[in-house]
This record gives structure tokens, C-alpha cells and sequence, in this order.
């Protein structure tokens, strides 16, 4: 088992940039992929980007391809989402979340998430 802890959000004007941190626990930090995920007001929760195992291979949603980065440090047991050229759609709760398991990248294939942190854009 793995627990998750989020942090890094904050207000930010429209074009800035932050970066989010994922803190796990457990000395099986690579047996799990992680993931970012966003919910926004009245939302459903979203798929935001993921990470192998490795760190081999990222993924992300084209909502934020090309402006997201995620990253893991494996030594310090931590996931990164660097985020640039934030816009005011990506306000949202943002959760960190991992799994052992494959398979789409949906809330439902992931099995273990963070209290989330809170990211507000500006115009």
C-alpha cells in the first residue's frame, strides 16, 4: 500500500506557471504508476497526465500536452507536475494518485489518491 500527498497549488495569473508535488510513502515506490488528475467545479474528475513505472513513459491529455510535464524522483519518492502557460480552464483541484495495475487512464483504474491541492488561474 501506498499513501499520497499533494502539494504545490496556489493562485497564479494566466501564462505563470507552478509546479505540484506528489510525496508517496512505502519503500515500493516503483511498483506504481502515477498519475494527475483534475476536478474543477461541478466537473467530473479529469485524467491530466501519468507516468510508467519507470519513468520511462509519460502521458498526458491533450487539454495539456505540450504545457504539463510529469516527472518522478525515485529517490526521493516523488512525483512532479510542472506546469507552464496556465490558463484560467485549468483551475481545478489537482489529486495525485498511483496503481499497480494498467489500463485506461480513468479515476476508476487507480487506487490510491492524495487529499488534493488546489491550483486557481487567473485572467
Amino acid at each position: 500500500q501506498v499513501q499520497v500527498l499533494e502539494s504545490g497549488g496556489g493562485l497564479v495569473q494566466a501564462g505563470g506557471s507552478l509546479r505540484l508535488s506528489c510525496a508517496a510513502s512505502g519503500r515500493t515506490f516503483n511498483n506504481y504508476e502515477m498519475g494527475w488528475f483534475r476536478q474543477a467545479p461541478g466537473k467530473e474528475r479529469e485524467f491530466a497526465a501519468g507516468i510508467s513505472r519507470s519513468g520511462g513513459g509519460t502521458y498526458y491529455a491533450d487539454s495539456v500536452k505540450g504545457r504539463f510535464t510529469i516527472s518522478r524522483d525515485v529517490a526521493k519518492n516523488t512525483v512532479y507536475l510542472q506546469m507552464n502557460s496556465l490558463k484560467p480552464e485549468d483551475t481545478a483541484a489537482y489529486y495525485c494518485a498511483a496503481r499497480q495495475r494498467t489500463g485506461a487512464y480513468t479515476p476508476q483504474n487507480y487506487d490510491y489518491w492524495g487529499q488534493g491541492t488546489q491550483v486557481t488561474v487567473s485572467s
